[in-house]
């Protein structure tokens, strides 16, 4: 057993739990995290893709009374058929164009530079956002409409684009399409489910060569991990946006985006 490789994977479980459902980017941290630790190999990348897995499943029995009841009245109730609706609407653009353009994305998009650029410009666009006299017209996740659902689907598309965080282009954007902070949020980590789901499958059997048994220990530990970290963050941030906004994440991703910038040019 390679102690120094289940400490890797232990501390990357930490990274992607914690950074996942904030709005600063966790593919861009493991990136960073990945390359510093010197674990950014096809079977690296193939363990972060995972370790996502983890991460869903924590969303998935944080809100298991929110999904139960969806799928129990899914045929008699028009709240569940219309948040099921509202869903498959904010999944389809990102899943649509994550399929196209996904093997573009992995072989020029995914280095430290470029995550660090789109922390930093993601940054000050919250900043801005945060600045805005934004309109509030939604403030349950149960009001919707169909239209909104599909413009937070949109925003979401934002985040193919490594370092931009996935988080923070679907709650930022419900923001700008009139769901209070709170509502933003909740679908937010809704929203994760099917679009995670989707892109751990797809990049899990496009990986499968890669995967063996003898890594099965490496994995555990990560995926405990990931999950552990993921049910805090996400109480964390449940508490954190009915008392504050999101400058302090935007400072961050500033603050992160240019120390990275120095670490890698310097």
């Amino acid at each position: 057993m390679d102690i120094i490789l289940l400490l890797k994977a232990f501390i990357l479980g930490i990274v992607e739990g914690a950074t996942e459902f904030l709005p600063i980017s966790s593919t861009g941290h493991l990136i960073i995290v990945g390359d510093w630790l010197n674990f950014n190999d096809d079977k690296g990348k193939v363990f972060e893709i995972v370790i996502q897995l983890a991460a869903i499943l924590a969303v998935c029995w944080e809100f298991r009374r929110k999904l139960i009841d969806t799928a129990l009245h899914i045929t008699t109730q028009n709240t569940a058929q219309r948040f099921a609706l509202n869903l498959l609407l904010a999944f389809l653009p990102a899943a649509v164009l994550g399929l196209a353009f996904h093997s573009a994305i992995k072989q020029y998009l995914f280095s430290p530079i470029t995550v660090a650029i789109a922390l930093i410009v993601g940054g000050f666009a919250i900043l801005w956002i945060e600045k805005l006299p934004l309109k509030v017209s939604t403030t349950h996740i149960d009001d919707m409409l169909p239209l909104q659902a599909l413009k937070v689907g949109l925003a979401q598309s934002l985040a193919l684009f490594p370092g931009v965080s996935r988080a923070g282009a679907t709650i930022l954007g419900g923001m700008l399409f009139g769901l209070d902070r709170k509502t933003a949020t909740g679908f937010s980590f809704f929203l994760a489910i099917p679009i995670m789901f989707a892109a751990t499958i797809l990049d899990v059997y496009k990986s499968r060569d890669i995967l063996s048994w003898d890594d099965a220990s490496m994995f555990a530990v990560g995926f405990v991990t990931a999950f552990l970290s993921a049910l805090v963050a996400i109480r964390f941030l449940l508490r954190f946006v009915a008392t504050h906004d999101f400058k302090t994440f935007a400072w961050y991703r500033i603050i992160f985006g240019a120390v990275v910038l120095m670490y890698f040019w310097g």
